[in-house]
């Protein structure tokens, strides 16, 4: 049952982020038979030391998602305080949600099953400009990056323009133009075509359905239970988010 409502719900945020893309990002699945492996190519955001950048990463969804959180790694070498050297994503969106008094983070700041690919993805793009000193995964970049913030010198931002200038050879190889303008990095939804089915719109949900291991008859029931569960978690977390936000 896990299994089948996790490959649901991954199905339809993939059909949510194509047809509506986010700015400065680009999904995709590495194998169009596997839901649990996407491609990430993250298009550093104008005006910023990473402007011109082609950022790819993976994401690695759990069995059990959206209960628990998916792993992102770079696969493009990057300098940043909160990115390990095998290029894994330290956040903590990412991480997973127990108590844990020495993390020095929030329950609330952890995954809950009301993220969705987009929050974190947003939570990355803000991260990269915005990188978290207090508990860094690579120190020296941390050092350096808050010797750039003070106005030491610039070494930490000559090191992301060097990575950046080096990402134009992934871009080419994958025929990929690289917005560097606002316009152009700020995308708009993919408007319906009139000759747009629903058997087109929903396919790969169902591509990723009827092969399941459980029967729909025997689960129907139980699977909507769980899907309403998380899907109200979702709400909950939005409408208090909300209420913070007004206070």
């Amino acid at each position: 049952m896990t299994l089948h409502m996790a490959k649901r719900m991954l199905a339809q945020e993939m059909k949510s982020l194509t047809e509506e893309p986010m700015e400065g990002f680009r999904v995709k699945l590495i194998d169009d038979q596997d839901l649990f492996e996407w491609e990430v190519a993250l298009f550093g955001p104008p005006a910023t030391i990473y402007e011109g950048g082609y950022l790819k990463a993976i994401l690695h969804f759990p069995m059990n998602y959206p209960f628990s959180p998916p792993i992102m790694r770079f696969t493009t070498r990057l300098w940043h305080p909160n990115i390990y050297e095998s290029g894994e994503v330290c956040i903590s969106i990412l991480h997973p949600p127990v108590d844990d008094s020495q993390s020095g983070e929030l329950a609330c700041e952890r995954w809950n099953p009301a993220q969705t690919v987009r929050t974190i993805l947003l939570s990355v793009i803000s991260l990269l400009n915005e990188p978290n000193t207090n508990s860094p995964a690579n120190v020296e970049a941390s050092v350096m990056y808050r010797r750039y913030k003070e106005g030491l010198d610039d070494e930490y931002a000559k090191v992301v323009r060097r990575i950046v200038r080096l990402t134009a050879e992934d871009a080419a190889r994958d025929g990929v133009v690289v917005p560097t303008t606002v316009d152009d990095y700020c995308v708009k939804a993919k408007k319906e075509e009139p000759g747009d089915t629903d058997e087109q719109s929903y396919a790969m949900e169902f591509r990723f359905w009827r092969n399941d291991e459980y029967s729909e008859n025997e689960e129907e029931d139980e699977e909507d239970d769980s899907s309403q569960s998380a899907e109200k978690e979702r709400e909950n977390a939005e409408e208090e988010e909300l209420s913070n936000v007004s206070q």
